[in-house]
């Protein structure tokens, strides 16, 4: 699948529910997709079709494998203003990039333009 940022190796949506700040867990099947030999420690985040910002966040694992966004998770989701209901559709592009589409109650996309998404280069 071909995406106007590259090649779209693995897409998967969460739906938001409960507080959308606190720790969310990822498809046991994308966490399979990219644990391989290594689980990767952390998440690179950015909206689609902006290459300008990005969020690291840590990705943790549960003892039965699961996958979840934890630290830096927050920030992302207080700076696009998610709340519960949301729909977010996540893009795999290899290593550790991942890009978001927010898809608001009325289930239309929003997007976000500078000055709220701070660049993060931990």
């Amino acid at each position: 699948m071909q995406d106007e940022e590259g090649l779209v190796l693995f897409e998967f949506i969460v739906v938001l529910k409960g507080d959308p700040q606190a720790i969310q867990r990822l498809p046991d099947t994308f966490a399979d997709f990219v644990a391989g030999d290594e689980r990767p420690g952390s998440l690179h985040l950015r909206e689609a079709a902006c290459g300008c910002c990005r969020w690291i966040v840590n990705a943790i694992y549960d003892a039965r494998g699961k996958m979840y966004l934890h630290i830096g998770w927050e920030k992302f989701a207080r700076c696009h203003h998610l709340e519960a209901g949301f729909v977010l559709m996540f893009s795999h592009f290899g290593e550790r990039d991942l890009s978001v589409k927010v898809f608001d109650e009325t289930r239309c996309r929003r997007h976000y333009h500078g000055g709220i998404a701070e660049e993060d280069d931990d």
